[in-house]
C-alpha cells in the first residue's frame, strides 16, 4: 500500500504561481511513476503530468512551458511547479502514483485561478 498526501492549493491571479507538494508513505519501493491529474465537476480525471522511475516526464499540451514536475530519488515526494496560471487550470488537482499495476490517489487540493 502506498499513501498519498498531496498539499499546497489555493486561489491566485491569473498569471500567478502555486508549488503542489505530495509525501508518499508506505511501500514507496513499489513506485514504477507518480504524477498529477486533475479534475473539474461534470468531467473525467486529466493528466497533468507524471515523471517515472528513469526521470522521463510526460505533460499534458495544455500544460507544457508552465507546468514543472520534479521528484526527490527516493520518491518520497514529488513536487509541481504551476507558472502563468490560467483560468482554465482551476481545478481539483489529485496526486496519483503507479505501483506497478496499482494506483494510488491522494486526497486532492483544490487550485482556483480567478481575478
Amino acid at each position: 500500500q502506498v499513501y498519498l498526501a498531496d498539499s499546497g492549493g489555493d486561489a491566485v491571479q491569473p498569471g500567478g504561481s502555486l508549488r503542489l507538494s505530495c509525501a508518499a508513505s508506505g511501500k514507496i519501493a513499489s513506485i514504477y511513476a507518480m504524477g498529477w491529474y486533475r479534475q473539474t465537476p461534470g468531467k473525467q480525471r486529466e493528466l497533468v503530468a507524471t515523471i517515472n522511475t528513469v526521470g522521463k516526464t510526460n505533460y499534458a499540451d495544455s500544460v507544457k512551458g508552465r507546468f514543472t514536475l520534479s521528484r526527490d530519488f527516493a520518491w518520497n515526494m514529488v513536487f509541481l511547479q504551476m507558472d502563468n496560471l490560467k483560468p482554465e487550470d482551476t481545478a481539483v488537482y489529485y496526486c496519483y502514483a503507479d505501483g506497478h499495476g496499482w494506483d494510488y490517489w491522494g486526497q486532492g487540493t483544490q487550485v482556483t485561478v480567478s481575478s
